[in-house]
């Protein structure tokens, strides 16, 4: 089709223009989204990789999620000085960039791990320069093929809306598609290596298909010497078009930081949720990007003004809509049997929509639309990584979800209001003020909106109707909660959830077993002399009370990844006396990372409370590859004792990795020397048991002398696959065929 657009200080040319999708378009279409999916696949695996070798805690998090959109921006910013190159063939170079990201693709895992074997234990400075290091390459390859392709379409369109609008979507729509694909597929079926894998062909696919369409296309424009294609049009400065679409993006990213936070405390932690809600929120930013490029072809083309109300509004209403997630959450999951994810989707195809809009009102399809896409591009990755670095890290860690929300949504209100009056308040001035109206009441119902939210929204196998929270930890490492009820045991129960999952009791009283306290004071039968202990996770440290009370133990060292558990120690009367017990040193680190960095630690006795098997990077301790590393630390005679929570393939990974081996209820202990629940030594050293000065197994106390034979009595049933005492011969032999669980691929966290 041919058009003739005006030009201010030219006279009228003629302008070839593919609008729609078409038999020309859609193969170009087809081709960013199937780039769009490794992009994503890499994404989630290499980021699990290097959780796994750099730790999992907020820092590591903050630290790799940071440098990989770094690498984003600053690839927009190179692939848009690339597309403004004259003679640039632009099919070819989009081509040979994904030929070779599949290329680091195919190598990565094999990068990653020997990096990490030569870096481990760095600090968090050096952890940093290392994920730059790793990442820098593959993800500024990625984000230069946004701008490139851009150009190639802008070119053709004369409309940039239209042409950044539709790549947008269908690069979106893929990524959101390999975010649905690994969270419900792949990563459980192909582990981290056959996804990677998969991500390699698509690379190869979609960049050997690109070299072949430029071999059949037109040479390129060379803007030097060949009329301009399209007329100019007004736009509003470059620089305010970037720092809107920093805004815009800082506010998008930190809204999904929140509602991670609100997902993830809902379903427990489990490890789908993340790639479960990324897909979502990406399949909402491409609705949006696809209503954006209608818009721009029925009507906002050339309407400057037009397009900044538009974007004032979308900003707005997706401000409201990503505010209210969290409350609507909160109310639906009981209705629901699946964690609904439609507020997402909403939320973030409002907030998606600006920044194309923001692009059209600021690039002159005339003037080198590549490079302009670079430097918006850029700053809407700047922006979002400031926003999920600063609420993340800095905002989450001081306020509440509530306090954090409205904080965004006054943001979202204010960038609201600037594009309004560069609109020259095209949106009238009484819809605007609806809307700040609206902003105004929500921020002040605020608080009855947000009451009770993480008691209606705890993991659904944990939540009793009427349950309210006695005690609440926000901070950036995750929320805390404890609940304290008399109705399931007759007596008074502090239980602590973390995370949204069980995670423990505030009790040391074995008369009154709510948390199965039995299986910590075997601890004190099966190994001679613990005199130097380590426990991987604190939680309501009553556990490690129990432990650190052991006549025997030295020297006791618990390191724990969330600091929030340590004020809620201090409140109660069980442990409060364990931070300050001399023989105690209580580190706030990973613990996977803590044993790599100290390889001249060395241990009797290794506890490991742990949490269900199924939640997020728990197979980091769990896996082989963990077991080997906690053997390096053992000492000779040393234990490894950890809670398997009933999972066939953690008792068979335990089972076949060492030579011996005793599962105690859900616990599983296992060496690699001989060892027994020695009775007589148990006996002995139950017997001087004291906590706090109280004697545990009070000689002049019937019931608790009763609870004591009790315990003693377990040795007596060995091999018994239904009692609370299992060889490992007979564990081999009833779990013969289960899969091992390994770090590639990762257990039960994807089933």
């Amino acid at each position: 089709m041919a058009t003739t657009l005006g030009h201010p200080d030219r006279s009228p040319i003629p302008v070839a223009t593919v609008t729609g999708t078409d038999a020309r378009t859609w193969p170009f279409y087809l081709l960013f989204f199937l780039s769009g999916f490794p992009a994503l696949l890499y994404q989630i695996v290499w980021q699990r990789a290097l959780f796994t070798l750099f730790g999992v805690d907020i820092e590591s998090v903050t630290i790799i999620v940071s440098v990989f959109m770094l690498g984003l921006g600053l690839g927009s910013l190179a692939g848009g000085r690339l597309s403004a190159r004259p003679g640039i063939r632009l099919l070819a170079a989009f081509g040979a960039i994904e030929l070779s990201v599949g290329a680091f693709g195919a190598a990565s895992l094999w990068i990653f791990h020997r990096a990490a074997a030569f870096t481990a234990g760095a600090s968090l400075m050096a952890t940093g320069g290392i994920a730059l290091a790793l990442l820098l390459v593959p993800t500024l390859l990625m984000g230069s093929t946004l701008p490139l392709l851009s150009e190639y379409f802008v070119r053709r369109t004369g409309n940039v809306g239209e042409s950044l609008g539709i790549l947008y979507a269908v690069n979106t729509f893929g990524s959101g598609a390999a975010c649905f694909a690994a969270a419900h597929w792949l990563m459980r079926l192909l582990g981290e290596s056959g996804s990677v894998r998969l991500a390699v062909c698509f690379n190869a696919t979609v960049g050997a298909t690109a070299l072949i369409l430029q071999k059949g296309s037109a040479p390129a424009r060379n803007r030097d010497t060949e009329p301009e294609v399209t007329g100019h049009r007004e736009t509003i400065p470059m620089w305010i078009g970037m720092v809107l679409a920093g805004a815009t993006g800082f506010i998008a990213l930190a809204y999904e930081i929140v509602w991670y936070r609100v997902y993830s405390f809902a379903t427990g932690a489990k490890a789908p949720i993340f790639a479960q809600l990324l897909a979502f929120y990406l399949f909402g930013i491409a609705y949006g990007s696809l209503k954006v490029r209608d818009a721009c072809v029925k009507g906002l083309d050339r309407d400057l003004r037009r397009t900044l109300a538009a974007c004032s509004q979308v900003v707005l209403l997706g401000a409201i809509a990503s505010f209210l997630l969290g409350p609507l959450l909160a109310r639906w999951m009981s209705h629901f049997a699946i964690v609904p994810m439609l507020p997402v989707f909403v939320g973030a195809a409002l907030l998606g929509s600006a920044f194309p809009l923001l692009s059209h009102a600021a690039i002159d399809p005339a003037k080198q639309a590549g490079k302009g896409v670079g430097l918006l591009y850029l700053s809407n990755i700047a922006g979002s990584t400031l926003g999920s670095f600063l609420v993340g890290f800095v905002v989450l860690d001081i306020w509440s979800t509530r306090a954090t929300s409205v904080l965004l949504l006054v943001l979202g209100f204010a960038v609201s209001a600037a594009l309004a009056m560069l609109s020259g308040w095209k949106m009238r001035k009484p819809l605007f003020a609806l809307g700040c109206a609206g902003c105004v009441v929500l921020a002040l119902a605020s608080g009855p909106l947000f009451s009770g939210l993480y008691e209606r929204l705890l993991f659904k196998d944990s939540y009793q109707p009427g349950m309210a929270f006695s005690d609440l930890v926000e901070n950036r490492s995750g929320i805390v909660a404890v609940s304290t009820s008399s109705a399931q045991y007759g007596y008074p129960v502090s239980t602590v959830y973390g995370g949204g999952a069980y995670d423990g009791c505030f009790n040391t009283d074995i008369l009154h077993d709510s948390n199965g306290l039995f299986r910590a004071y075997a601890f004190a039968g099966m190994h001679p002399a613990p005199k130097h202990v380590l426990m991987i996770g604190l939680a309501s440290g009553s556990w490690a009370q129990v432990i650190a009370n052991d006549p025997s133990v030295e020297d006791f060292t618990i390191v724990e990844i969330n600091d929030g558990y340590l004020p809620l120690i201090a409140r109660y009367a069980d442990v409060r006396s364990l931070p300050g017990n001399p023989r105690v040193h209580i580190v706030i680190d990973d613990g996977r990372r803590w044993l790599v960095a100290h390889p001249d630690r060395s241990f009797d006795f290794i506890v490991m409370n742990t949490s269900f098997h199924w939640r997020a990077n728990n197979t980091n301790l769990l896996s082989t590859d963990f077991l080997r590393l906690a053997r390096a630390h053992m000492n000779p005679g040393g234990i490894l004792y950890y809670n398997t929570t009933w999972s066939e393939r953690v008792l068979a990974t335990g089972a076949s990795e060492f030579p011996f081996a005793l599962r105690v209820s859900n616990f599983l202990a296992v060496s690699d020397s001989p060892f027994t629940l020695d009775k007589a030594r148990w006996k002995s050293i139950l017997e001087q048991y004291r906590i706090d000065g109280r004697i545990v197994f009070d000689p002049a106390n019937p019931v608790a002398q009763a609870k004591l034979g009790q315990l003693l009595s377990l040795p007596g049933q060995l091999d018994a696959p239904k009692g609370e005492l299992e060889s490992r011969d007979s564990l081999l032999k009833r779990l013969k065929g289960a899969r091992l669980i390994t770090d590639d691929n990762m257990g039960t966290e994807w089933e």
